[in-house]
């Protein structure tokens, strides 16, 4: 079986790829089956947002012309009012330590919004590639995003501490989210600092190269 390659894709190929990205994350999220049509919905919408990049984990197809298959992707944009993921936290984050707090966290974010990697296919990096080369050379001040909080030692959580984030917003829950669906909407805001441009978006130990991916 072929190793899977990281590829840099604009909004269009994006959403060419929606349904098998959208089956990653159902793979790695197991979800209620009927959040996925509005996940769908979101998904299109975060194509419209400013400085939009994202990056999928493919195994190559063996027929010249045809995609390979999607075992992971990533995505994110620049943060701004009037988002909604944006507004909530800035809220959140502001009761519980001012607005100066807020603003030094969201004022210039780059928001990490889907991070996934197929369970097959983890365990060898791929997450760790995807967020590196989706960081990689952004202008933002602060990466920041969200994890569930299923439980206090997870795969996710132990890349983000190793890059360098910590906690900065925890026990939240979004609002819209019923008891069926508390444990989706627990999460943890992690926030990381621009590092120098030597290193700027380059988590330690090796990762897959990206290569710039339009069709």
């Amino acid at each position: 079986m072929k190793e899977p390659k990281l590829r840099e894709i604009d909004e269009r190929a994006f959403l060419r790829r929606l349904t098998p990205i959208l089956g990653v994350y159902a793979a790695a999220m197991e979800p209620p089956a009927e959040q996925l049509p509005g996940r769908h919905t979101i998904m299109e919408r975060h194509t419209t947002y400013p400085g939009f990049r994202a990056f999928v984990a493919e195994r190559p197809c063996s027929l010249p012309g045809l995609n390979g298959t999607v075992v992971g992707f990533a995505y994110g944009f620049h943060g701004a009012r009037g988002q909604w993921w944006h507004d909530v936290v800035h809220h959140a984050l502001a009761e519980r330590g001012g607005e100066e707090h807020a603003a030094r966290w969201l004022d210039d974010p780059m928001e990490v919004a889907e991070l996934h990697v197929h369970p097959d296919a983890q365990g060898h990096g791929l997450g760790r590639g995807l967020l590196g080369a989706l960081c990689e050379g952004r202008p933002e001040r602060t990466v920041v995003l969200s994890t569930l909080e299923r439980r206090p030692d997870t795969p996710a959580r132990r890349l983000y501490r190793s890059v360098g984030m910590e906690d900065l917003l925890t026990d939240f829950e979004f609002p819209g989210a019923g008891r069926a669906t508390r444990s989706w909407a627990e999460r943890s805001l992690w926030r990381r600092t621009r590092r120098s441009r030597s290193t700027r978006g380059r988590p330690a130990g090796r990762r897959p190269r990206a290569s710039r991916w339009t069709c």
